[in-house]
């Protein structure tokens, strides 16, 4: 079972924090549940949330990817794969 995991930071605090199920390729439904939960906004997902999600399995929002004025600093997700597979990089220089 894998999860999302978002956490809602101010002032290098975690302020609130929550996971949700979901598989991988489903964060949008997962990330629109969680600000239901919290109470958010939801964040508008750009390509370099994309490319930070695809690449490290996780991203964050600041307070400009918002449309509404929000009270906190960022809005951090990650995948959570329980799983047990450790994931390998493909990047040549970790080939040891």
């Amino acid at each position: 079972m894998a999860r999302l995991w978002a956490r809602v930071i101010k002032d290098h605090r975690i302020e609130r924090q929550d996971t949700y199920p979901c598989s991988w390729g489903e964060e949008g439904e997962a990330l629109t549940e969680m600000c239901k939960q919290f109470d958010i906004p939801r964040p508008i997902w750009l390509p370099k949330h994309e490319r930070e999600y695809a690449s490290f399995r996780r991203t964050a929002f600041l307070k400009e990817h918002f449309i509404e004025e929000v009270e906190f600093d960022r809005l951090e997700i990650e995948f959570l794969d329980d799983t047990g597979k450790k994931r390998r990089s493909t990047d040549p220089r970790n080939q040891f």
